[in-house]
């Protein structure tokens, strides 16, 4: 193993292999311990799309609100899922399938076409014309803004959906779905997430789906193998400390070192990088 794989391994903290009951177990301990520290928290707010990122962490937060409700002996904890949609989704389908699997105390849906499309004109007007990709962050960081508003009103935090194959990659928006409190399934790749999924009982065909963010209307459903230039099952090879051949490191190791302003905090004077 190269010495970088090894750094963003230990880094992303992922394991060669998983026992998907046990990481069950990590990841709704995780989200318990954060209730029961933080006496606040009484709900935790989680975008669901229908794809296979989010209705595990939906499905883990649902199984933690469980516990923490009976260990309280009364209705404390909600999970709120919200669908966020621009418009209308082509997958509608699959969001309702992945909320009756949730099953969360509460859903709500927010359409942000008219909010992402009154900030685009309103860039415009200042002479500012967004590019399709630009719009596409736009809408992320409008699905955020709408779940810390919602999580405002409920005593709650919002729970992200990145994962270590996301996040090698940099494959989010940065302050959009990156911007989050808890990330409960940080340490996992896309592999080990299909593991759990079917563990739980989850309908496969939410987890075997193409994966796309879905935020380009010139390139709709654009998936984010396409986007990426790579596989999700090399980059699970990579991230599981596997053999992969030269031309496919260079591209994962070009996006992690490339996307590293995404993974920290904001910059301050007393960081090390500018000196």
């Amino acid at each position: 193993m190269q010495e970088l794989q090894k750094q963003i391994i230990e880094e992303l903290k992922v394991l060669p292999e998983i026992n998907p009951q046990e990481e069950v177990r990590k990841s709704v301990d995780f989200l318990k311990a954060y209730a029961k520290k933080h006496s606040f928290v009484k709900s935790y707010v989680i975008g669901v799309s229908g794809g296979q990122d989010s209705t595990l962490t939906g499905k883990l937060i649902q199984l933690a609100v469980d516990e923490l409700n009976e260990e309280a002996g009364e209705e404390k904890y909600s999970t709120i899922a919200v669908r966020l949609p621009y418009g209308v989704q082509a997958d509608e389908a699959d969001c309702q399938d992945a909320l009756a699997f949730i099953q969360p105390t509460k859903s709500l849906e927010v359409n942000i076409k008219a909010a992402v499309d009154a900030s685009v004109a309103s860039l415009e007007a200042a002479g500012i014309t967004l590019s399709d990709f630009a719009k596409g962050n736009e809408k992320a960081r409008e699905r955020m803004k709408v779940q810390y508003s919602i999580a405002a009103m409920n005593n709650g935090v919002v729970v992200g959906t990145d994962h270590a194959a996301e996040a090698i990659t940099g494959f989010y928006t940065k302050y959009g779905d990156g911007g989050v409190d808890l990330t409960p399934i940080f340490r996992l790749n896309k592999r080990q997430g299909k593991q759990i999924l079917a563990h739980l009982g989850c309908p496969a065909h939410l987890y075997l789906k193409t994966p796309t963010a879905d935020l380009e209307e010139d390139r709709p459903a654009l998936p984010d193998e396409t986007a990426l230039g790579v596989t999700y099952d090399v980059l699970d090879d990579y991230l599981e400390g596997k053999e992969v051949p030269d031309d496919v490191r260079n591209i994962i190791e070009g996006h992690y070192l490339k996307t590293q302003h995404k993974r920290h905090m904001p910059i301050t004077i007393f960081d090390e990088f500018w000196k």
